[in-house]
Parts: C-alpha cells; sequence; structure tokens
C-alpha cells in the first residue's frame, strides 16, 4: 500500500469513497497481561450452560431414534431402545436395508441440505472457517433424522458425530437471534458441538480437549470457559437422561507394567499409527472412486450401503453403532473370530460407507477398529490383564487417526473410570500420533477441507508479535522534521543530496516532541506547490496528525492498528505529555520479527563444544598440538 493511499485514509477518506474517522492519537496502550478474556464471558457461559442443556436432551432423542429405526427395520416392531441388528431374521433381505437407508439419506441431502452429509466435525469446521460460524435451521432437523435412518438402517457409525454437528447448529441458531461477533458465535457452536460428545459418551473433559484441537483454533479462556460450562451442564444432565457409570468398565488394570509391557506399549503404538495410515488412505481413495462414478451424489449412500449389506451378511456385528462389541472387546470377552471380523469387516464397510457421503460418526467405529488390532495383539504380547492392549490399542487409533492425541488419552481414562491406564496410554496414543503426522500431510477431518481449496493447520503455538515489543523492531535512525522549517529550506535541504527515502517523516519541536507527520509525496507536493515557501510547515494544511505506536506495546497491538487503520507506518512516541518521538515503525520492521522467528526455528548451532564432555581427550588433544607445533 503507497503512502498516498495511507494520507488519504488517515485524512478521513478511504480508497473506495467511504468516510470514516479514527482517532488513535489518543487511545491509550493496551494493558498488558496473561489473559484478554472479559467479562463478556459470563454473558456467553450462560448462552452455553442452555446450550449444553439442551445437547443432552438432543443426545438422548438421536439414541432413541436409532433404536426406533432399528427396531423398525430390522425386528419389524416399534422401539426405542438401542439393539444390535446382528439377531434378526431376514437372512439375503438384509442386504436391502442399509440401501434403502442410503437412498433416504441421499434425498434428504439432495432436496434438503447437502450439509448433513458427512461424519460431522468437518461440518462443523466448514461452518466455522468458512460461513461465520452460521448453520441453517434445517440442519438440525435434517441431521439427526438423516443419521438415525443411516444407522438405524445397518450404517456402521457411532452416534457422535451427528450429535456434534446437531448440538453445534442448536448453539450457532441461538447465537443468530442474538447480537454477537463472529467468534462469540463460534464459540456457541462449539459448545454445543463438545456438549454433544459430553453427553454421548459422559466424557466431558476429552469433549472440552477435542473441541480445543478440532474446532475453536484457540486456547484462551474467552472460549474455554463457556465451552466447559456447556460440556459440564451436559454431563451432569446424562445420568438423568441416558444413564450413569464408565461406557466401556475394564476389569482394573495393574498401577506398575513391567519393561516388556512397556516396549508392548511401543510396539501397539506403531502398529495403531499404521492401521490410522490404511483408514485416513482408505477413505482418500474410497472417495476419489466415488466422484469417478458416472452418477449423481445423491445415489452414492445407496451404493456403499450395498458394501455394508454383504458385509452385514457376512459379519452381522459389524453393523450398527457397535457399543455393545465395544464393551465386549474392553472386557477381553470375545473369541478371536469376532475380533478379525470387526478388524477386517468393519474397516471395509466403514470406508465404503463413509465415503459415499451417508451421515454418521467416527469416533465409535475407530474404536471398535482398534480395539479388534488390540485383540490381535493380545494373542502374541505378553498378559497384563484382560482388555489391557484392546484399550490400548483402541486409544491409539482414535487419537493417531483424528490427530487428538490428548483428548484420546482422557478420552479413555473417562470411558473407563481406570487412572493407571494413564501412562502405557501416553506411549501407545503419542508413538501412533507421531507415526501418522510423519506419514500423511492430512487427516480424515482436514482432507475434505483441503480439496475445497483451504487450508486448515492444526498446529498452535504463539504468534512472535505477541511477544516481540515494538521498541524491539523500531528504526532508530530517522530523519526529523524541525517544525520551523519552510518549504523552501526543505527544498534547499533535499536538493543538497538527501532523497526521499523513508516514506514517513515526522515533524517535531526542539525538544523532540512530535507534531506531526507528512508522507514523501506530501512533502514534495509542499516544496514545489506551496504558495508560502517561508512559513513554517506546521502552518500548511498538509501536515497531518499522526496514528501512532508506544515502544512497550506488543507487535501484534501495532499489526492490528495497522489493520484498522490501513497505515503502513507509526513513529513510535513516549507516554510523555507531549509526546516524545522515539523511532519508526514500519511493516517491514514488523518483516524483521517474522525473519527473527523463522531464523529461531531453521538456523542450527552447536553452543557448548563436546570436549568439554571428555577432559581427557582433550588434553591428549592440547599435548597432540603442541608436539605437533614443536
Amino acid at each position: 500500500m503507497d503512502m498516498e493511499s495511507d494520507a488519504a485514509k488517515h485524512n478521513g477518506t478511504s480508497p473506495n469513497g467511504r468516510s470514516w474517522t479514527l482517532d488513535l492519537s489518543s487511545e491509550k496502550p493496551e494493558r498488558l497481561g496473561d489473559y484478554t478474556v472479559t467479562k463478556r464471558v459470563i454473558f456467553i457461559s450462560a448462552l452455553a450452560l442452555i446450550i449444553g442443556l439442551f445437547a443432552s436432551v438432543i443426545a438422548l432423542v438421536l439414541m432413541r431414534l436409532i433404536g426406533l429405526f432399528t427396531n423398525f427395520f430390522y425386528y419389524g416392531r416399534y422401539g426405542t431402545s438401542l439393539v444390535a441388528p446382528d439377531g434378526n431374521h431376514w437372512g439375503l433381505l438384509t442386504i436391502l436395508i442399509p440401501v434403502i437407508g442410503g437412498i433416504a439419506v441421499g434425498i434428504m441431502a439432495r432436496y434438503g441440505s447437502e450439509k448433513i452429509r458427512g461424519h460431522g466435525i468437518p461440518e462443523a469446521t466448514e461452518a466455522i472457517l468458512l460461513n461465520g460460524s452460521r448453520i441453517q435451521p434445517r440442519v438440525a432437523v435434517l441431521k439427526p433424522l438423516g443419521s438415525a435412518i443411516a444407522i438405524g438402517t445397518g450404517g456402521p457409525f457411532g452416534a457422535e458425530g451427528p450429535i456434534i454437528v446437531t448440538g453445534g447448529a442448536i448453539g450457532s441458531l441461538i447465537a443468530q437471534f442474538i447480537h454477537l461477533t463472529s467468534s462469540e458465535r463460534k464459540t456457541l457452536l462449539v459448545a454445543g458441538a463438545a456438549a454433544g460428545m459430553a453427553a454421548t459418551f459422559a466424557a466431558p473433559v476429552s469433549a472440552v480437549i477435542l473441541a480445543a484441537e478440532l474446532l475453536l483454533f484457540e486456547w484462551k479462556p474467552r472460549s474455554l470457559i463457556p465451552v466447559a460450562v456447556a460440556c459440564a451442564a451436559a454431563a451432569g444432565m446424562r445420568p438423568f437422561l441416558i444413564g450413569s457409570g464408565p461406557l466401556f468398565p475394564t476389569i482394573g488394570l495393574p498401577g506398575r507394567l513391567d519393561v516388556w509391557a512397556l516396549l508392548g506399549c511401543v510396539l501397539v503404538g506403531l502398529l495403531g499409527g499404521l492401521l490410522s495410515i490404511v483408514l485416513t488412505l482408505g477413505i482418500y481413495k474410497t472417495e476419489a472412486l466415488y466422484e469417478r462414478l458416472p452418477v449423481h451424489w445423491m445415489w452414492w449412500p445407496a451404493i456403499g450401503g450395498v458394501v455394508v449389506g454383504v458385509g452385514g451378511l457376512i459379519f452381522p456385528q459389524a453393523l450398527g453403532v457397535g457399543y455393545g462389541t465395544i464393551g465386549q472387546l474392553v472386557k477381553g470377552d470375545v473369541t478371536t473370530h469376532v475380533i478379525i471380523g470387526v478388524l477386517v469387516v468393519k474397516s471395509i464397510i466403514w470406508t465404503a460407507s463413509l465415503s459415499s457421503g451417508t451421515s454418521g460418526g467416527t469416533l465409535a467405529p475407530l474404536l471398535m477398529m482398534g480395539g479388534a488390532l488390540g485383540g490381535v495383539e493380545a494373542l502374541f504380547l505378553p498378559h497384563v490383564a484382560d482388555g489391557f492392549w484392546i484399550t490400548m490399542s483402541m486409544g491409539c487409533v482414535f487419537g493417531a487417526t483424528l490427530g487428538s492425541p490428548f483428548a484420546a488419552i482422557v478420552f479413555m481414562l473417562e470411558v473407563t473410570h481406570d487412572p493407571n491406564i494413564l501412562l502405557p496410554l501416553l506411549i501407545t496414543v503419542m508413538l501412533g500420533h507421531a507415526v501418522l503426522a510423519l506419514s500423511l500431510r492430512r487427516s480424515i477431518l482436514t482432507e475434505r477441507i483441503s480439496q475445497r481449496g483451504y487450508h486448515l493447520s492444526r498446529e498452535y503455538s504463539v504468534d512472535p508479535l505477541e511477544i516481540l515489543f515494538v521498541r524491539e523492531v523500531m528504526a532508530t535512525d530517522i530523519v526529523a522534521l524541525p517544525e520551523g522549517l519552510s518549504p523552501l529550506e526543505l527544498r534547499q535541504r533535499f536538493d543538497e543530496g538527501e532523497r526521499f527515502l523513508q516514506g514517513l517523516y515526522p515533524v517535531v519541536d526542539k525538544d523532540g516532541n512530535l507534531k506531526g507527520v507528512l508522507t514523501s509525496s506530501q512533502l514534495h507536493e509542499l516544496m514545489i506547490h506551496s504558495s508560502d515557501q517561508t512559513d513554517p510547515i506546521t502552518e500548511h494544511e498538509e501536515v497531518m496528525s499522526p496514528a501512532i505506536a508506544y515502544p512497550d506495546e506488543p507487535l501484534r497491538v501495532a499489526v492490528h492498528r495497522m489493520a484498522a487503520t490501513g497505515l503502513t507506518r507509526f513513529p513510535v512516541v513516549s507516554h510523555d505529555s507531549p509526546p516524545r518521538l522515539v523511532g519508526m515503525l514500519s511493516l517491514s520492521s514488523v518483516l524483521r520479527a517474522r525473519a527473527r522467528n523463522l531464523e529461531a526455528e531453521r538456523r542450527r548451532e552447536q553452543i557448548l563444544p563436546m570436549r568439554m564432555f571428555i577432559p581427557f581427550g582433550s588434553r591428549q588433544v592440547e599435548r597432540s598440538e603442541i608436539t605437533h607445533k614443536n
């Protein structure tokens, strides 16, 4: 941006013709502290509390809907309790049931809302990043209904994904009826989504962590506190609506593990990471195959339903949410036949169905497939406790595939109520996460967003502009113009060899106090075309009242000011009255701060020599050097 445009904006006119007024010269510097949260968080938390209560009811309603459709399609009866589809007696006709569900979901997605497609979290992420945290009201109705049909007709999904989207939709709808910022709408959307997970699994802490890792894109009290309130409210209501107690109780793991068990955890982490890679690539490749089909995407869920139906005929336990099967896996109360069936058949039908764009969650299937892998590992790893390796592998596959290791560790603690699993989980989950992060650039949750041409980073760090101050990068060797200079004297001064290299020239009095600024183009205009060549420059209208920066301000504050005003250069002044000029901040100064951060990332150096730790070796080196000199 050139300085003439800057000057126009500062004088009250933007390049598009709109007028505005902003007096930053009198703005007080921001008070620095650990947090930027304000009392506004109390109001947002109150709204989040209401949303959390709604989310717990939504979780109950969706589970009842899944039970209703499962009972109707597989047993021909009315009932709302969750039942497994594998006890039906339809025989070959069971192949048609997932196809019917796929057709229904496809029609609802095409003629209702395309946003009901998918497994939940990517859709919520898209609403946050691309749509100002706004979700259409019909999504709040069609998403749970479509998911209940898909899962109730045998879809190999969990209920948590649809509940996350529906809870997020409720939070977004409530936020849209109130005068809120986009950031506040995002917080309430995420509060509803996380509360849905907390109510489904009775896991409020991991729901908050997952929200921070996947949806909030920040780690700030202004958003964490309302999300935590919503999750606590939803989990607090769960015992009255759904039930209490651990979702997948374990037999009880030993508090101390031997070396062989810890080495086994390393192997489980590596294998879990490899399974996560296979599942992620399977989703990518299968989605590409669907894209090549010569039919409308509305029919893809029906095609996926064929694969689900055939898989369910071969291994019926792979159908539906599978919470009962997960519980049996954790207890170690399953046969090798079931373990292999879950690992192979569930993986195939889940990949085929999820890639088709039907509606369902990923968390429960990942737990099942991870648990099945752990069952295979338990066949050759040393026995620690019943279900130990299955629990480790479940957490590993969950954390690695979703790219949320800490959420996975806390989740497994919350659903098992066994604190002894923390150390082995830390080993397995982090190793699995490392394997996938080093192998793939995208996860299941971000690939779809990437395909739409957007980039989403899953890494969080402190902005270097937050920790560097203006005084550290400002220029102090600058040209300041005395207020008593006349245009004639200015012309003589610049004719003697000085050039317009600075872009913005401060005007100061004899004590160095700032009186105004001139851009290089204004300075040139003043010298050439001014009618009063002998009057002091401060009496000319070209001298502007500047936007300023302070030396003890973080660069973040100054950059935000640049974005708000369109100005790219600020005089830096002291807090004295009148303000004394101490330097100049420009956009290039900010880039130098970024360059410093890049240097810290890329430059490698050895601070201490190795010979400090080899005293005898260093003496021999010194003796050999002396001998060589002699």
